[in-house]
């Protein structure tokens, strides 16, 4: 779930001023649902997969958003390989 807390964050990231919330809103919002479809189901309270939807939003932003799979593959498949292992641990544990 995007907050406000969260465009403020990206925002400062960016360098951003107010006129834009509801852009930003927007980007973001997509970026996350992306991203948990991709790399499973985390929240923005998980620093790497935040810094992610992050850098996803920034690429969109920039209208460049067909490069940034390619320049974060590797953390996209880390995300992806932690959310399996974690659950197949906790299968493990039934």
């Amino acid at each position: 779930m995007i907050t406000d807390e969260i465009v403020k964050d990206f925002k400062e990231r960016m360098h951003l001023g107010d006129f834009e919330d509801d852009n930003l809103k927007s980007i973001l919002s997509a970026s996350y649902e992306d991203l948990k479809e991709t790399c499973g189901n985390y929240t923005l309270e998980d620093e790497t997969f935040k810094e992610l939807v992050f850098e996803r939003s920034r690429y969109v932003y920039n209208d460049a958003l067909e490069y940034f799979e390619e320049n974060f593959l590797t953390r996209i498949n880390t995300l992806s390989i932690r959310k399996v292992l974690g659950e197949s641990d906790s299968d493990e544990t039934e």
